[in-house]
């Protein structure tokens, strides 16, 4: 094959890919053109590669061929780009959807555990139950505290977010069952509610409440953030409105699992919270601050940037997410 007689005759279409390929903008027609002159180009390209292998003319044409496959295949964005999207964008929408669910679930498990609290502490007999004199004391007076610094900060803080991510990663996952969300809610309350018991009976509800407080703060509203992502996954199943059942489904959960991505990095604040604040020789009011300002972060996170992401018509939908993360060829 002559190569130089193929590049005149194909000079023309070949200078017509590069210039689609380098506008900003591609309407309708021009993006059909684009289509069919890669094609075209593709074509030479394999002809050349096939009767003279590799070849600077070869080399040239494939360079031309991937500029114009990323027109309408598109093309990644800067990934600090994408992170400052989902976070300031994309993950406060997904979280605004879920506020009043949010508020629902934290009343319905500070309810359940004053109530399990109430039930337990006024009745020696159901304290009893729970273990012997000496051992409720010694949870009481001692093994509370010791509970937050019996390992090192550092694999405690780990194992802590771990398993807390993991629940959440559950209430959103499983959330579609309509019953794996209300047992961890309660299971989360019972636990809470006989923990206050013992330590109010034994005189220590100064040590639960300030040993809670600074990691706790942030920790249960993820639990109720994640619980209540799950709720409305479930509910979206239940009561589809006009969409279909599966679109629903599909939309929520894709918007709702964003929630999930998000609460991961959360626990992870409150996990180094619970690992290095908690027990650190400070000011109660020092480290209380600390967790206020981490549960602040959370709370503008949803309530400040989701309330005006929302009303820019985001939804926190993972696939919008994607698609905006990439160029089209339409602009």
């Amino acid at each position: 094959m002559d190569l130089d007689a193929l590049a005149t005759a194909r000079h023309d279409d070949w200078e017509r890919l590069d210039a689609l390929s380098r506008k900003a903008r591609i309407d309708g027609p021009a993006a059909d053109e684009l289509i069919e002159r890669y094609q075209a180009a593709a074509s030479d390209l394999s002809l050349v590669q096939a009767t003279a292998g590799s070849t600077a003319l070869g080399d040239r044409l494939s360079v031309s061929l991937a500029r114009a496959r990323l027109r309408f295949t598109g093309a990644p964005e800067n990934p600090l780009r994408q992170l400052a999207h989902f976070s300031l964008v994309g993950l406060p929408a997904a979280l605004y959807r879920v506020r009043w669910l949010t508020l629902a679930v934290a009343l319905a498990t500070f309810v359940v555990a004053a109530l399990y609290a109430l039930w337990v502490a006024g009745d020696p007999r159901v304290l009893a139950n729970l273990g012997s004199e000496e051992e409720l004391r010694a949870l009481a007076e001692e093994g509370f505290v010791a509970y937050y610094s019996e390992n090192p900060a550092a694999s405690f803080a780990g194992s802590v977010w771990t398993n807390n991510a993991w629940i959440a990663a559950q209430c959103v996952a499983f959330g579609i069952t309509g019953v794996w969300v209300p047992y961890v809610v309660l299971q989360n309350a019972q636990n809470l509610g006989l923990t206050a018991a013992v330590m109010f009976a034994y005189d220590e509800a100064d040590t639960f409440f300030l040993y809670i407080a600074p990691h706790g703060l942030l920790e249960l509203t993820c639990v109720f953030v994640a619980a209540a992502a799950g709720l409305r996954i479930f509910w979206a199943w239940v009561a589809p409105g006009p969409r279909t059942r599966g679109a629903a489904l599909a939309e929520d959960a894709r918007a709702l699992f964003s929630v999930a991505i998000g609460l991961v990095f959360f626990l992870l604040i409150a996990g180094l919270i619970e690992g290095f604040v908690t027990p650190a020789p400070w000011p109660w009011p020092v480290k209380i601050g600390i967790g206020a300002l981490a549960l602040a972060w959370l709370l503008v996170t949803m309530l400040v940037l989701g309330r005006r992401a929302s009303r820019a018509g985001e939804t926190g939908d993972l696939a919008a997410f994607d698609a905006g993360a990439r160029r089209v060829v339409s602009g």
